[in-house]
């Protein structure tokens, strides 16, 4: 497995199902953070799909399964059901989710403490490998730099939302919004290849 397809979200054996979910929300994700009940296009994307419609092979892994549905729910602004579903996965996986649903829905300091128990998840590691490049290798701003130069710094990352979450004009809103993305896409694949069992080159 080389790291391009560990960042991609859509990896062969992802099913119809999960790809449509995907295509038919083009422009999801892009709110730094939420606030509301869930989007009734979510609720009627998600609302009766299992972890077992979502790969076209075997479960090995029914946790990771299931992480990939709480991935795809926090992916429509879901929350509530993504922090339900993070909230039964025990481990780091779980963790991460879990640290990135309390950032969107505004809880900072808890994101932090998330954060804090999947420090050496892989896909942090993925992350680390591709943020600078995400921002742009020539950005001088210290709040980015925070969060990019060198490991990726998920509570820098928390700390900028903060300030910017409400201020879409801000000029540091569009990466923000490419690193939570970068962030998703990289333990969203990582669920999925860990629910079928792949065993590769993860880094």
């Amino acid at each position: 497995m080389t790291d391009a397809n560990i960042t991609d979200p859509r990896p062969d054996f992802l099913s119809p199902v999960a790809t449509a979910i995907l295509d038919s929300h083009p422009d999801a994700y892009r709110k730094l953070r939420v606030a509301g009940r869930t989007p009734d296009d979510a609720v009627a994307a998600l609302k009766y799909v299992t972890p077992d419609q979502l790969l076209t092979v075997p479960i090995q892994n029914r946790d990771e399964a299931m992480a990939m549905l709480a991935g795809l729910w926090l992916w429509l602004d879901g929350l509530k059901e993504a922090h339900e579903m993070a909230q039964d996965l025990v481990g780091p996986t779980g963790a991460f989710w879990h640290a990135i649903v309390h950032r969107r829905e505004g809880d900072f300091s808890n994101a932090k403490y998330w954060y804090a128990r999947c420090a050496d998840h892989r896909a942090l590691r993925l992350v680390s490998a591709m943020a600078r490049d995400i921002v742009g290798r020539d950005t001088q701003d210290k709040s980015i730099l925070r969060i990019v130069a060198g490991e990726y710094n998920p509570d820098a990352m928390v700390d900028l939302v903060e300030a910017i979450a409400d201020k879409p004009q801000d000029p540091r809103y569009e990466a923000a919004v490419r690193l939570q993305k970068l962030e998703w896409e990289a333990l969203f694949s990582h669920c999925a290849y860990e629910a079928t069992g792949s065993q590769g080159g993860m880094i």
